[in-house]
C-alpha cells in the first residue's frame, strides 16, 4: 500500500495539488501536519522537485523539528537541503547573507527583550522621558505593534502628529531606531521588516529566493502578522506554488498581532487560488465535535466549514453547575482523583482549561490537599509568580522583618531609587552587627556614605512601620489594599498598560480573593496564620515528579494539544466571555472570543466537561454570572441532563455581568452587597457542601478596585464634554450621562474605537 493510499480523498487532493496557490482549510484534528509531510513527499519522489527548492514554515522550533523529522523517515537522503523553519530562523539566514545592502554587517546582534528594556530606558532619560508615565514595556509594545504592521518611525510619528503622548512614542520609537543601528542589532520585529526591506528594494537578492523557493508551504496561516504576509507574497510571487494551512476558527492570537484577514481573504490575494478544506476529524467525537460545529458557526467572519468523524457517536457533554469556584474545583479534582484511583485513567489523560491564569489558584490549592501531582502547562504555579511572590514579600516584611530575603526582594519593588552600593553598605553594616537587614535599614543614619539615598530608605521603613501599626487593628484584606495603594504597585502595572500587565492584576485580584477566603473561614485570622496558610499550600515539593501529571492550562496555551478528558471551568459571561468583550462594540472581540471556546472544546477526545460557579470572587467581590452564551450555544440534545432555567426574564442588558441579581433573594446589582465593599453578599460553602453563609469583612477598596464595579451607585467626577481615560480605550470625549438606575450609563467617544457605551462603576473612566 502506498502512502498516499492512507490519506483520506480530501488530503489526498491536498498533497496532489502542487502547481499555483493553495488554502487547505484545515479544521481541528484533521491531520494537517501529516498532509503537509506527505505533501513535501510528494514533490520530492512523484514530481520530481529538488528538495533545495522547498521552504516549509511552520511557527515554533518544536513544530518545524517535527516535521523535518516526519520528512527525513520517509524522504531520507538529500531530505536535509529542505528549509524547514520558523519565520525567525528563515529571516535570520537571508540576512546573514545579505543585511549589508541595508547598511548593517551581516555579523549583527539579536536583542532579547531585556535588551530592548535597557535601550528604551537609556534613551527615555536622555529625552526627559517620565518612565512612571511612559512605562517601557509600554513603548517596546507600541513599538512592536508599529513594525508589525510595517510602519516605520517616520511613518508612525506622522500618524500620530495631534496626539502628544503618543508623539513622545514616536520620538522614543526614531530614538530606538537609531540606536539598534548603530549597535548593529536587530531585535525579533526587526528580522522579519529587514528581511521584507531586503527583497523590496534588491531584485537580485529577491530573484535569488524566488528561484530558490519555488515550492513554498505556511503552517498555522491563520496566526500570521501582516508584516509576515508581505515576506510570503514576496518570495512567492515568482512560482505562485504557495500552499497555505490553517483554521480560521482557530485565530485566537489577535492580541499579538495576528491578521485573520490573511485567512479569510486569501482568495482575493490570489484569485486563482484551489481552495481545499480538511473536514474529518480524527481526534473527537462526534458529540464533541456537534458541539464545536454549533458553537462557532454563531461567527459571522470565518470560512463555512463542518467538521465530522468515523469515531463513535460517544457520550454527551457534561454540564456541572455549582455554588461557587471551590466547589467546583473540589469536585473536578474529587473527579478525577476517583477515576485514576479505581483504574479508569491516568492522570495525565486529564487537561482543566481555563479562560485567566488566576483561575489556577484554587484548582492548584485542591490538588495539592488531595496530594495530585499537577502541571502549569504555559506558565507557572500560582504562588511562584512574580508579582505573587512580591505581595508576599511585602506581608513576610510587616509580619516579620527579619526575613532578609523578603525585604530585599521589595526594597526596590516599585523602584525607589536605592541604588546597589547602598544596599552592599547597609547589608556591610548589618553582618559586622550581626543585625537583619531590615534593622540595619532603620540604622541608616548612622552608615557611613548613604548620603541622600539615605532618605530614600527612611520612607521605605516608615512605610513598614505604619503597616505594622495598622495590621493590629485592621482586616487582612484591608492591609493588603493599603500596601497596593501606598506602595504603588497596582498604579506601577496599570500605567504600563499591556496583556502581561493585566494579567499580573487579575492574579493580584485572586490573591485578595484568597486572603477574603481565609478570614472567612478562620474564626482568628491573622496575618502569621495566612502566610503560614499559603506556605503550606504552595509547597509543593513533594508531588510526584513522575510525567504522569494533571494538566492545567489557559485556553490559549491549549492550542495544538489534545487529551481524552477534558475540563473546561468558568464557564460564566463576564469571564468567558470577558466582561471587556461583552461591553466591546466590536463583534469581532466577541468572535475571537468564541473561536477560544472552540479550539477548548476541540481539544477534548472522549469527553468534555463544562463547568459554571454560581457566584465567583473576582476581583475581590462575590459576583453572580449568568451561565456563559458559549455554554447556550451547544444544542440541548448534546448536553447531558439540562441546563438550569433563567430565574428571571431576560432583557438585552442581561447579558451584562452586573446584571444577575434580584432584590427577592437578597442579591443586588454585581456583588449583592453593601456599596464599595470586597466580599460583599454572602458566600455559600468554601468546600464540600454549603457551610452555611458567612459575612465578608467590610471596608471600602475604591482606591484599589480599579477593574471590578463599585456596588454604590456614585455620581461620577466628570460631566459631558469633558476628556476622559479607558484602560482599555484609551482617551475620549464623553458625549452622554444617563441615569440608568443601578449605574450611569456613560457614553465616550474614542478617537481609534469610536462611540462605546459603558457603566460608569465599571468602565472606571479617569478625568484627564
Amino acid at each position: 500500500m502506498s502512502i498516499y493510499e492512507t490519506l483520506n480523498p480530501m488530503q489526498q487532493e491536498a498533497v496532489c495539488h502542487t502547481e499555483g496557490p493553495l488554502l487547505i482549510l484545515a479544521g481541528a484534528g484533521s491531520g494537517k501536519t501529516r498532509v503537509l509531510t506527505h505533501r513535501i513527499v510528494w514533490l520530492i519522489d512523484e514530481k520530481g522537485v529538488n528538495p533545495w527548492n522547498i521552504l516549509a514554515i511552520t511557527f515554533t522550533n518544536k513544530a518545524a523539528g517535527e516535521m523535518r523529522e516526519r520528512v527525513d523517515d520517509i524522504v531520507g537522503f538529500g531530505s536535509e537541503q529542505i528549509w524547514v523553519s520558523t519565520f525567525h530562523s528563515a529571516c535570520v539566514r537571508i540576512l546573514r547573507r545579505f543585511a549589508d545592502h541595508l547598511g548593517y554587517e551581516r555579523n549583527f546582534v539579536i536583542y532579547d527583550t531585556d535588551d530592548q528594556k535597557s535601550v528604551i530606558k537609556e534613551i527615555c532619560k536622555r529625552l526627559n522621558i517620565d518612565t512612571k508615565i511612559y512605562k517601557e514595556r509600554a513603548l517596546l509594545s507600541a513599538i512592536s505593534s508599529a513594525k508589525n504592521e510595517m510602519i516605520d518611525a517616520k511613518a508612525y510619528a506622522l500618524n500620530v502628529a495631534g496626539d502628544f503622548g503618543k508623539q513622545r512614542t514616536a520620538e522614543v520609537y526614531a530614538e530606538y531606531e537609531k540606536v539598534l543601528y548603530k549597535n548593529n542589532a536587530m531585535d525579533f520585529d526587526d528580522l522579519l521588516v529587514k528581511t521584507v526591506e531586503v527583497l523590496r528594494n534588491n531584485e537580485d537578492v529577491l530573484n535569488y529566493y524566488q528561484e530558490r523557493f519555488k515550492y513554498i508551504m505556511v503552517d498555522e496561516y491563520q496566526d500570521t502578522n501582516t508584516v509576515q504576509f508581505r515576506l510570503v507574497s514576496l518570495l512567492a510571487g515568482k512560482y505562485r506554488n504557495l500552499c497555505v494551512v490553517g483554521d480560521d476558527d482557530q485565530s485566537i492570537y489577535k492580541f499579538r498581532g495576528a491578521n485573520i484577514y490573511n485567512i479569510l481573504n486569501f482568495e482575493k490575494e490570489f484569485p486563482d487560488a484551489k481552495v481545499i478544506k480538511l473536514e474529518q476529524n480524527y481526534r473527537s467525537t462526534q458529540t464533541i465535535l456537534d458541539a464545536a460545529n454549533s458553537v462557532i458557526r454563531h461567527n459571522k467572519g470565518r470560512k463555512e466549514k463542518t467538521l465530522w468523524t468515523a469515531n463513535e457517536v460517544g457520550d454527551k457533554i457534561v454540564f456541572h453547575q455549582y455554588q461557587n469556584e471551590y466547589d467546583e474545583a473540589y469536585q473536578v479534582v474529587e473527579e478525577i482523583g476517583r477515576a485514576v484511583s479505581q483504574g479508569k485513567a491516568h492522570y495525565n489523560d486529564y487537561a482543566i482549561l481555563y479562560r485567566t491564569n488566576a483561575q489556577s489558584r484554587v484548582l492548584e490549592e485542591k490538588f495539592v490537599a488531595r496530594s495530585i501531582p499537577y502541571k502549569i502547562v504555559g506558565g507557572i504555579n500560582f504562588y511562584q509568580r512574580r508579582e505573587i511572590k512580591d505581595i508576599l514579600a511585602y506581608l513576610k516584611t510587616i509580619d516579620n522583618g527579619r526575613d532578609d530575603l523578603a525585604v530585599r526582594r521589595i526594597i526596590n519593588v516599585p523602584k525607589r531609587g536605592i541604588g546597589m552600593t547602598t544596599l552592599n553598605r547597609v547589608t556591610e553594616y548589618g553582618e559586622a552587627r550581626d543585625m537583619s537587614f531590615f534593622d540595619a535599614l532603620e540604622c541608616c543614619d548612622d552608615i557611613p556614605r548613604i548620603g541622600k539615598t539615605g532618605e530614600k530608605i527612611k520612607g521605605f521603613v516608615n512605610m513598614i512601620e505604619v503597616f505594622r501599626a495598622q495590621s493590629e487593628y485592621i482586616t487582612l484584606a484591608e492591609l493588603l489594599t493599603n500596601v497596593l495603594e501606598e506602595t504603588g504597585y497596582i498604579k506601577e502595572l496599570e500605567e504600563e498598560d499591556t496583556e502581561v500587565a493585566q494579567g499580573r492584576i487579575e492574579n493580584i485580584d485572586e490573591l485578595m480573593n484568597k486572603i477574603i477566603a481565609y478570614e472567612e473561614e478562620e474564626e482568628e485570622p491573622t496575618l502569621s496564620g495566612f502566610l503560614e496558610n499559603v506556605a503550606l499550600v504552595s509547597d509543593i515539593d513533594s508531588l510526584n515528579e513522575a510525567e504522569d501529571y494533571v494538566m492545567l492550562m489557559t485556553l490559549h496555551s491549549a492550542k495544538g494539544l489534545e487529551f481524552p478528558y477534558v475540563y473546561m471551568c468558568g464557564m460564566e459571561d463576564g469571564l468567558f466571555p470577558s466582561y471587556m468583550t461583552i461591553v466591546n462594540d466590536d463583534p469581532e472581540e466577541i468572535e475571537e472570543e468564541r473561536r477560544l471556546c472552540y479550539v477548548g472544546i476541540t481539544r477534548a477526545m472522549k469527553k468534555l466537561t463544562l463547568s459554571y460557579a454560581m457566584c465567583r470572587m473576582i476581583h475581590g467581590q462575590t459576583q453572580y454570572n449568568k451561565i456563559s452564551r458559549f455554554v447556550k450555544e451547544i444544542p440541548p440534545q448534546l448536553i447531558g441532563g439540562s441546563l438550569p432555567r433563567e430565574r428571571f426574564p431576560r432583557k438585552a442588558e442581561d447579558d451584562l455581568p452586573w446584571n444577575t441579581g434580584s432584590a427577592s433573594n437578597g442579591i443586588s446589582g454585581f456583588g449583592g452587597g453593601r456599596a464599595g465593599t470586597y466580599g460583599s453578599g454572602s458566600r455559600m460553602g468554601t468546600g464540600v457542601g454549603n457551610r452555611g453563609i458567612r459575612q465578608s469583612h467590610k471596608f471600602d477598596v475604591s482606591a484599589f478596585a480599579k477593574k471590578g464595579g463599585d456596588m454604590k451607585k456614585t455620581a461620577p467626577d466628570y460631566e459631558v464634554g469633558d476628556t476622559v481615560k479607558h484602560i482599555k480605550f484609551g482617551t475620549g470625549v464623553v458625549q452622554a450621562i444617563k441615569d440608568g438606575g443601578k449605574d450611569y450609563e456613560v457614553t465616550v467617544d474614542f478617537p481609534k474605537y469610536g462611540p462605546k457605551k459603558m457603566f460608569a462603576g465599571f468602565a472606571k473612566l479617569k478625568k484627564v
